[in-house]
Protein backbone atom coordinates (compact mmCIF):
# COMPACT_ATOMS: atom_id res chain seq x y z
CA UNK A 1 0.00 0.00 0.00
CA UNK A 2 1.38 3.55 -0.89
CA UNK A 3 2.11 5.99 1.90
CA UNK A 4 0.14 9.04 0.70
CA UNK A 5 0.53 12.23 2.59
CA UNK A 6 -1.53 15.51 2.34
CA UNK A 7 0.32 18.60 2.80
CA UNK A 8 -2.21 21.24 3.57
CA UNK A 9 -2.61 24.68 3.48
CA UNK A 10 -3.66 27.94 2.23
CA UNK A 11 0.16 28.70 0.16
CA UNK A 12 -0.61 32.47 -0.10
CA UNK A 13 2.25 32.38 -1.39
CA UNK A 14 3.92 28.41 -1.60
CA UNK A 15 7.47 29.65 -0.29
CA UNK A 16 10.85 28.15 -0.05
CA UNK A 17 9.73 26.78 3.49
CA UNK A 18 7.24 24.73 2.02
CA UNK A 19 9.24 23.51 -0.15
CA UNK A 20 11.42 22.19 2.25
CA UNK A 21 9.15 20.57 3.91
CA UNK A 22 7.94 18.66 0.91
CA UNK A 23 11.05 17.87 -0.45
CA UNK A 24 12.02 16.23 2.80
CA UNK A 25 8.61 14.42 3.53
CA UNK A 26 9.30 12.97 -0.78
CA UNK A 27 12.23 10.90 1.34
CA UNK A 28 9.58 9.75 3.92
CA UNK A 29 6.43 9.16 1.46
CA UNK A 30 5.81 7.47 -1.91
CA UNK A 31 3.02 10.58 -2.94
CA UNK A 32 2.44 13.98 -1.19
CA UNK A 33 -0.34 16.01 -2.75
CA UNK A 34 -0.04 19.60 -1.77
CA UNK A 35 -3.56 20.51 -0.79
CA UNK A 36 -4.54 24.31 -1.41
CA UNK A 37 -7.41 24.67 1.01
CA UNK A 38 -9.14 28.04 1.44
CA UNK A 39 -9.90 29.27 4.71
CA UNK A 40 -12.91 31.26 5.19
CA UNK A 41 -11.11 33.56 7.54
CA UNK A 42 -8.86 34.86 5.47
CA UNK A 43 -8.99 36.94 2.29
CA UNK A 44 -6.31 35.43 -0.45
CA UNK A 45 -3.33 37.77 -2.05
CA UNK A 46 -3.15 35.17 -4.85
CA UNK A 47 -6.26 32.73 -6.02
CA UNK A 48 -6.10 29.40 -5.92
CA UNK A 49 -5.81 28.51 -9.31
CA UNK A 50 -2.93 30.88 -9.82
CA UNK A 51 -1.21 28.86 -6.56
CA UNK A 52 -2.44 25.31 -8.02
CA UNK A 53 -0.69 26.25 -11.43
CA UNK A 54 2.23 27.91 -9.53
CA UNK A 55 2.91 24.54 -7.57
CA UNK A 56 2.36 22.34 -10.57
CA UNK A 57 4.87 24.35 -12.36
CA UNK A 58 7.40 24.02 -9.09
CA UNK A 59 6.81 20.43 -9.04
CA UNK A 60 6.53 19.38 -12.60
CA UNK A 61 9.81 17.03 -12.54
CA UNK A 62 8.73 15.59 -9.50
CA UNK A 63 6.28 12.43 -9.75
CA UNK A 64 5.99 12.01 -6.22
CA UNK A 65 3.93 15.56 -5.75
CA UNK A 66 0.15 16.41 -6.63
CA UNK A 67 -1.20 19.82 -6.74
CA UNK A 68 -5.37 19.63 -5.47
CA UNK A 69 -7.28 22.17 -4.40
CA UNK A 70 -9.85 21.31 -2.18
CA UNK A 71 -12.75 22.41 0.25
CA UNK A 72 -14.07 21.57 3.30
CA UNK A 73 -12.38 19.56 6.35
CA UNK A 74 -8.62 18.53 5.60
CA UNK A 75 -9.64 15.26 7.02
CA UNK A 76 -12.76 14.67 5.23
CA UNK A 77 -9.99 15.22 2.33
CA UNK A 78 -7.91 12.65 3.52
CA UNK A 79 -10.25 10.37 3.68
CA UNK A 80 -11.45 11.03 -0.32
CA UNK A 81 -8.18 10.82 -1.76
CA UNK A 82 -6.64 7.74 0.49
CA UNK A 83 -4.00 9.54 2.42
CA UNK A 84 -2.92 8.29 6.01
CA UNK A 85 -0.69 11.10 6.89
CA UNK A 86 -1.38 14.98 7.36
CA UNK A 87 2.49 16.06 6.46
CA UNK A 88 3.04 19.94 8.70
CA UNK A 89 6.17 22.04 9.22
CA UNK A 90 6.81 23.47 12.26
CA UNK A 91 8.69 26.59 12.68
CA UNK A 92 9.01 27.32 16.58
CA UNK A 93 6.80 26.53 19.82
CA UNK A 94 3.41 28.86 18.57
CA UNK A 95 3.28 26.92 15.60
CA UNK A 96 3.48 23.68 17.36
CA UNK A 97 0.46 24.39 19.89
CA UNK A 98 -1.55 25.68 17.33
CA UNK A 99 -0.50 22.45 15.33
CA UNK A 100 -0.98 20.30 17.92
CA UNK A 101 -4.57 21.57 18.59
CA UNK A 102 -5.80 20.57 15.04
CA UNK A 103 -3.54 17.16 14.97
CA UNK A 104 -5.96 16.29 17.81
CA UNK A 105 -9.45 17.60 15.83
CA UNK A 106 -8.09 15.65 12.86
CA UNK A 107 -7.83 12.94 14.62
CA UNK A 108 -10.91 12.80 16.06
CA UNK A 109 -12.80 13.08 12.56
CA UNK A 110 -10.44 10.57 10.73
CA UNK A 111 -8.81 8.22 13.51
CA UNK A 112 -6.73 6.47 10.58
CA UNK A 113 -4.82 10.14 9.89
CA UNK A 114 -1.55 9.94 11.76
CA UNK A 115 -0.09 13.98 11.19
CA UNK A 116 3.72 14.05 11.26
CA UNK A 117 5.75 17.19 11.96
CA UNK A 118 8.67 18.15 10.10
CA UNK A 119 10.71 20.88 11.74
CA UNK A 120 11.77 23.88 9.48
CA UNK A 121 15.33 24.13 8.50
CA UNK A 122 16.60 27.04 10.98
CA UNK A 123 17.83 29.30 7.54
CA UNK A 124 14.04 29.01 6.42
CA UNK A 125 12.49 29.62 9.75
CA UNK A 126 11.99 33.14 10.21
CA UNK A 127 9.77 34.05 6.94
CA UNK A 128 6.22 33.03 6.14
CA UNK A 129 3.59 33.69 3.66
CA UNK A 130 2.35 37.20 5.50
CA UNK A 131 5.46 38.56 5.63
CA UNK A 132 6.23 37.74 1.94
CA UNK A 133 2.90 38.79 0.79
CA UNK A 134 3.52 42.37 3.03
CA UNK A 135 6.95 42.84 1.41
CA UNK A 136 5.52 41.85 -2.22
CA UNK A 137 2.26 44.56 -1.68
CA UNK A 138 4.54 47.02 -1.23
CA UNK A 139 7.01 46.52 -4.17
CA UNK A 140 9.69 44.74 -2.04
CA UNK A 141 11.63 42.10 -4.15
CA UNK A 142 10.68 38.43 -2.39
CA UNK A 143 12.28 36.09 -4.85
CA UNK A 144 14.83 34.97 -2.53
CA UNK A 145 11.58 33.64 0.17
CA UNK A 146 9.84 31.54 -2.66
CA UNK A 147 10.33 28.74 -5.37
CA UNK A 148 8.94 30.81 -8.51
CA UNK A 149 9.32 33.56 -10.83
CA UNK A 150 7.15 36.58 -9.20
CA UNK A 151 7.13 39.83 -10.82
CA UNK A 152 6.86 43.23 -9.11
CA UNK A 153 3.59 45.17 -8.44
CA UNK A 154 2.69 47.87 -10.58
CA UNK A 155 2.09 50.74 -8.64
CA UNK A 156 -1.74 50.86 -9.04
CA UNK A 157 -2.65 46.86 -9.44
CA UNK A 158 -5.53 45.67 -7.72
CA UNK A 159 -4.03 42.32 -7.18
CA UNK A 160 -0.78 40.61 -7.79
CA UNK A 161 1.23 39.35 -11.06
CA UNK A 162 3.01 36.40 -12.06
CA UNK A 163 5.06 35.06 -15.15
Amino acid sequence: MKRIAIFPGSFDPFTNGHYDVVQRGCELFDNIIIAIGNNSSKSRYFSVEEMVTIIEGVFKDNPQVWVQAYKGLTADFAKEVGAKFLLRGLRNTTDFEYENTIAQANRHINPDLETVFLITSPSLAAINSSIIREIHRFGGNVQEFIPFHLSSLPSKSPGPQTE
